[in-house]
């Protein structure tokens, strides 16, 4: 995780467009300026945070149901239910399944599992548009290079 750049996850293990599910994996970093406010002698990886990791790992399995050709905004967050606690250097394993992708919306259910336990869950509803430039989308795609995104599995040439 690079949470200075709001990247919360580290890599993609694996994406099953027939099951339509994606797991990743992010390590929560040992220091960061977060920690110093929450909570200070007893560092907590924020809530908030962990719903964004949600929200990124499902965001990318809603970029490959398009092909890599449209681009999940995050509109909705329901049900979220935060299980227990995550410290600093703690290995999470993001996982989401597309429940609907249609009428420019995709519905995801996303959960976060530490060990093959539950940390979070909730339902992410997205707003899915094109991408709105050529440099938008090639940073996008400079960034599923560095997550190991299956792009060829995204070609349809």
């Amino acid at each position: 995780m690079q949470l200075e750049y709001f990247q919360l996850i580290d890599r993609i293990v694996d994406l099953d467009l027939i099951a339509r599910t994606i797991r990743t994996r992010a390590q929560v970093p040992v220091s960061s300026t977060i920690f110093e406010g929450h909570f200070p002698g007893y560092p907590l990886m924020p809530g908030v945070l962990l719903i964004e990791a949600m929200a990124q790992t499902a965001g990318w399995l809603v970029i490959a149901a398009s092909g890599f050709q449209r681009m999940p905004f995050l509109a909705a967050v329901k049900e979220a239910k935060l299980r227990t606690f995550v410290a600093p250097g703690q290995v999470l394993t993001p996982e989401a399944e597309l429940v609907h992708d249609g009428s420019g919306y995709a519905v995801a259910a996303g959960r976060i599992m530490r060990d093959g336990k539950p940390i979070c869950s909730a339902d992410l509803t997205f707003k899915v548009l094109d991408f709105p430039n050529a440099d938008f989308r090639a940073s996008m795609e400079q960034r599923a290079e560095q997550l190991a995104f299956p792009m060829a599995a995204m070609r349809h040439d």
